[in-house]
C-alpha cells in the first residue's frame, strides 16, 4: 500500500548523484588548497632580504592549511564521511603538513 508517491527503486543512483553533489565542492577546495601549496614550493622568499617573500609566504601557508581544516572538517560530515568514503581525508592530510613543514622551516 503506498501513499501515491513512486517508490524509490534504485538508491545507487541516488547515491551517484549525491556523491556528485557533496564531492565537487570538496573536490574544488582540495584543488585550491593544491594551488596554494604549489605556489608555496614554487616560488619561494628570494633571498634573506626578501621580507615581503616570507611574509607572503607565511600567509599562502596559513591559507593552506585553513583550507586543509575546511576540507577535513566537511568530510568529518557523517552523510559526507559515508557517501565519498575515508580516503577524502588524505588530501588535506597531505596538503596540511605539506603547508606547516613550509612554514616552520620558513626562516
Amino acid at each position: 500500500m503506498t501513499d501515491g508517491r513512486p517508490v524509490d527503486r534504485d538508491p545507487d543512483e541516488r547515491r551517484r548523484w549525491l556523491r556528485w553533489v557533496l564531492g565537487v565542492p570538496l573536490g574544488i577546495t582540495h584543488v585550491v588548497n593544491a594551488a596554494t601549496v604549489y605556489l608555496i614550493l614554487r616560488y619561494p622568499p628570494q633571498a634573506d632580504w626578501d621580507d615581503q617573500g616570507y611574509a607572503g609566504t607565511a600567509a599562502m601557508c596559513l591559507i593552506s592549511i585553513g583550507l586543509s581544516v575546511i576540507g577535513i572538517l566537511i568530510t568529518l560530515i557523517p552523510p559526507v564521511r559515508r557517501t565519498l568514503g575515508l580516503w577524502w581525508f588524505a588530501p588535506p592530510l597531505l596538503l596540511g603538513v605539506i603547508a606547516w613543514v613550509r612554514i616552520a622551516t620558513l626562516e
